[in-house]
């Protein structure tokens, strides 16, 4: 099997976990992949499960290595990024690989992989609903909030760099997207 990638992409706040779940389940040749990242380990995040925890210096030691298809410096020796051996070694069992990356990840592996990837970028139906969303989490003082809401206006400027576009204004329909979009990408040569 030629392996392929299908990568989510959108603004915090979107469903886009829950669609990716979704998906998982019903696709059991879809394997998750593990990024790698050089922030410290949340509590109860575990390494090789959540992410591959590294230090910024092993991050950057990977980074001259080579190692990955793309990375980003999201802040200053905080880098997030997707291993080649992580999607080799899923590739090697057989699976098809679904990534969750912020933006501007998904737009550089999809420029380095371009003929085995789909990106599929998951948008809110509107600003004031992704708003509500976040308010509705309880996880966001007023300044987080609105930081997210910056962020997710610049990332929803590059809906354009997507082959696809969910527009997640009722779960269970964009579920079903997902899932014809995902097994229709699958099931080409």
């Amino acid at each position: 099997m030629k392996g392929k990638l299908i990568i989510f992409c959108a603004p915090s706040g979107t469903g886009k976990t829950t669609i990716i779940k979704d998906l998982m389940q019903r696709i059991p040749e879809l394997a998750f992949s593990v990024s790698a990242t050089s922030r410290q380990a949340r509590e109860g995040e575990l390494h090789g499960k959540d992410y591959y925890f590294l230090t910024a210096e092993e991050f950057k030691t990977k980074i001259k290595q080579d190692e990955f298809l793309e990375y980003e410096e999201v802040y200053t020796d905080q880098f997030y990024g997707t291993l080649n051996e992580e999607v080799r070694r899923l590739w090697n069992q057989g699976k098809h690989v679904i990534f969750d990356l912020d933006v501007l990840g998904g737009m550089n592996l999809k420029k380095q992989l371009q003929d085995r990837v789909l990106a599929i970028f998951v948008k809110p139906p509107s600003i004031d609903e992704l708003k509500s969303r976040l308010i509705g989490r309880g996880t966001e003082n007023e300044e987080s909030l609105n930081k997210r809401l910056g962020r997710a206006e610049e990332e929803l400027s590059k809906e354009k760099h997507f082959d696809i576009t969910v527009v997640n204004d009722n779960l269970e329909k964009a579920q079903e997207e997902a899932y014809k979009i995902v097994s229709d990408f699958l099931t080409q040569e």
